[in-house]
């Protein structure tokens, strides 16, 4: 509590975040030496009275809200699972009494199992539903929303870095407005934003027309701003008619549309995705041309990236040393790396790319239909943040990306040299992905 109640002694009007019990323990793992049939749901009685005890410190610190995220819900859990939800909220009730609290789902749609158990949960004021990414969730709202409850409606992308089409998130508030109730509806981001960039006024390097199709946490918050005043009757018109000229130049862009990709990807048939000959005549013809032991050794294919080496990328890339400076540093990293390999007697060699910056976004500038950010940073994981590229239209590679340095390689050992390339599900996984595509074929 140490860091919401000097907020809420300041006379801000502040949301305590939970995660909620029942995802608490869903999301958790069994300790070392634990059986793996152990239920985790078994330790709710324990867990319960810590929450209320918090419960109570966030009441008497004088919270009038209190927000419980509840994720695991947009998965396909058993009826036991969603009973604990109700068991849960039912043993809390009498703690959370005198609260408005919330609880959000996000990332996905609810299932109609899932949709009636947290509708029907106790002590609950209201339910933050992600209606993005989770576009039938709308219609269960629309069957059966009860009475009195608040919605938070999830309409602006909080996994993403577009604009929000406000036309068409207004004219879902609107429709939803009239189940809920007037006073019952808050516009909301579908999720925390954590997973966007902060601010565009960040980025001097996006020129104005992809700019004006983004939107970053910052962008975000006022477009949740721009439709609950539109909802109110406080349209700001200029803004809306800003926002669907965005839209527009957007979707008829020739940058967005690439005619010779569409025309590849329209004479794609199901035997390109198969290759023409089986396994065993494969890798007959890999043993005939590598001559490998039974059990070869080889590597992932990246070496540590030391701090001369990103010092030379990063000189290199503010015009500091020039191209054959850099090529010669580069060609001397690998032969260190290639020397080291044949002293291990590893069979199958890499180039230990150095030459690379990052496994997708290195891919990704050598590609059409991608844009980067100078201070576009997001949490991967744990302390680690990436800037994600922007996939912004039809992807091309209009020359080769890897085949200098591989090359390269090769020529400076006897021994095969496996070449390295970033998966396309990686890729689109870690990029910043168009909306207006299906994101499943």
């Amino acid at each position: 509590m140490l860091i919401v109640c000097p907020h809420m002694q300041l006379g801000v009007d502040t949301v305590p975040v939970l995660i909620g019990p029942v995802s608490y323990l869903l999301l958790s793992k069994p300790a070392k030496g634990v059986e793996k049939t152990f239920s985790l749901l078994s330790l709710l009685p324990k867990i319960i009275p810590i929450y209320k005890e918090v419960i109570s410190e966030l009441k008497a610190a004088g919270a009038s809200w209190i927000q419980f995220d509840e994720p695991t819900l947009v998965l396909d859990l058993d009826s036991q699972q969603l009973q604990a939800f109700t068991a849960a909220y039912a043993d809390l009730e009498s703690t959370l009494s005198g609260l408005n609290v919330l609880i959000e789902t996000y990332f996905a749609d609810l299932t109609p199992e899932a949709y009636k158990t947290l509708i029907g949960l106790k002590g609950v004021t209201a339910y933050g539903l992600d209606l993005v990414r989770g576009t039938q969730t709308t219609d269960l709202v629309k069957k059966d929303f009860p009475k009195g409850k608040y919605l938070f409606a999830g309409v602006v992308d909080g996994r993403n870095i577009w604009a929000n089409d406000l036309a068409y998130s207004l004219s879902t508030l609107q429709a939803l407005e009239a189940v809920v109730g007037k006073d019952k509806l808050v516009v909301s981001t579908s999720c925390s934003l954590l997973h966007t960039a902060v601010d565009l006024v960040n980025e001097t390097k996006l020129d104005d027309e992809i700019k004006s199709w983004l939107a970053f946490a910052a962008q975000k918050v006022v477009e949740v701003n721009a439709l609950a005043k539109a909802l109110a009757g406080q349209k700001d018109e200029a803004f809306f008619s800003s926002n669907a000229a965005a839209q527009a130049s957007r979707k008829s862009s020739p940058r967005v549309t690439n005619a010779t990709v569409q025309k590849a990807a329209d004479a794609l048939k199901g035997s390109d995705h198969r290759r023409a000959t089986n396994v065993s005549a494969r890798l007959d013809a890999q043993q005939k041309k590598l001559n490998l032991p039974i059990l070869p050794t080889t590597t992932i294919g990246s070496f540590p990236q030391t701090v001369e080496l990103r010092r030379v990328r990063r000189e290199f890339k503010a015009n500091k040393i020039s191209e054959d400076d850099y090529v010669k540093a580069i060609k001397e990293e690998i032969k260190k790396v290639v020397n080291l390999q044949e002293e291990l007697d590893i069979d199958v060699l890499v180039h230990g790319e150095p030459e690379r910056n990052d496994m997708v976004e290195y891919f990704g500038e050598q590609l059409s239909g991608f844009a980067f950010t100078v201070n576009g940073w997001v949490q991967s994981y744990g302390s680690r943040c990436v800037k994600p590229p922007i996939i912004y239209g039809d992807v091309s590679r209009p020359k080769a990306m890897t085949v200098f340095w591989s090359s390269t390689a090769q020529s400076m050992t006897k021994r095969p040299m496996k070449g390295m390339l970033t998966g396309p599900v990686t890729i689109l996984n870690w990029s910043f992905v168009r909306n207006d595509q299906p994101r499943y074929a």
